[in-house]
């Protein structure tokens, strides 16, 4: 019979990784593996607070070592893609009966995890979204689901996968769980690759002019452009999508979430990008070209705006000096 999951450590505690672990200790011991010394120090003496689409005050354990936080079940990786790196180092010879799971945008992360520990891995996307307040307040803004399956090159096997599914709606958040991810997984790589990157470059947020293909100057053309380009990669590559990316880009607009100019969703990237921090584009959109290249295709497109949004990122150096030409 199966162990229960009883003890979960979520990696990371910005808005989704607080999200998770604030559900979850409504359902189990939950635990938190912060950057920060400070933010644990927080989070323990304050606990989590969860409004908007959910409410809850959550109690929970956390630090910045992973000894400290005892053995786990279940540990969630939800840094931004950069950092798993360093997160998976930092938990290597330790939480030696879990499973990870990760829930970054982009592929690859599950090779790096894996090199780090022989955790069985859960490759995991998730659509659902929240304003991070402060350390301790998350504001749950869009619930929508956690698509998760196992990874190929160290599965975690079916019936866990199940529990661990179970779990997280057991909690109050929306999950479901597919034998091969992978057509999820492209779906909104897909889908992100085109909406993160030109959100990135135009410091335009996900807002209806993403839809609109009426007129030539139209934005919503460039991004359903991009999306064929993408969904041609993954066809080459034999992955059948499960979902359409512009139909899910579409469907953002008709339930509401970029529906009205007053409320404007920022993309993660684009978030990045206005703080000056390293976005995720190798993880995205790069993932796209570099798939294109194996399978002998052109992507002019989707390499376009990769490189447009690295050369944002170098741009930043030359912030704080005046340059003057004549």
């Amino acid at each position: 019979m199966m162990k229960p999951i009883q003890r979960t450590c979520v990696a990371g505690a910005g808005a989704i990784g607080s999200l998770f672990a604030g559900h979850l200790a409504d359902v189990a011991v939950s635990t938190v593996l912060t950057r920060r010394k400070d933010h644990a120090e927080r989070l323990n003496e304050h606990g989590l607070k969860i409004s908007g689409k959910s409410e809850r005050h959550a109690r929970i354990l956390a630090s910045t070592d992973p000894a400290a936080l005892g053995d786990v079940d279940l540990v969630i990786i939800a840094t931004k893609a950069g950092a798993v790196e360093e997160t998976a180092r930092s938990m290597a010879g330790h939480f030696p009966n879990a499973m990870m799971m990760t829930v970054q945008n982009g592929l690859g992360l599950e090779d790096i995890v894996a090199q780090y520990g022989d955790w069985p891995i859960i490759s995991a996307v998730t659509f659902m979204s929240g304003n991070r307040r402060s350390d301790m307040h998350v504001e749950y803004e869009l619930d929508t689901a956690t698509w998760m399956g196992p990874w190929a090159g160290r599965p975690a096997d079916d019936d866990r996968i199940r529990a661990v599914c179970a779990l997280i709606e057991k909690s109050g958040l929306k999950a479901q769980a597919f034998p091969d991810l992978l057509p999820a997984q492209w779906s909104k790589l897909i889908f992100n690759a085109a909406i993160n990157s030109i959100s990135a470059v135009s410091d335009l947020p996900h807002v209806r002019a993403y839809t609109a293909v009426e007129h030539v100057e139209d934005l919503g053309r460039t991004v359903r452009a991009m999306m064929e380009e993408g969904k041609a990669i993954a066809a080459a590559m034999g992955i059948e999508l499960y979902e359409d990316p512009w139909e899910m880009n579409l469907k953002a607009t008709r339930h509401g979430r970029t529906g009205s100019e007053d409320y404007a969703h920022a993309p993660s990237m684009l978030e990045d990008v206005r703080a000056h921090r390293p976005t995720e584009i190798d993880w995205i959109t790069g993932a796209i070209v570099r798939s294109a290249r194996d399978v002998g295709m052109p992507a002019p497109i989707n390499e376009a705006l990769y490189r447009l949004v690295k050369a944002r990122e170098a741009s930043w150096k030359f912030d704080n000096h005046n340059h003057r030409t004549g």
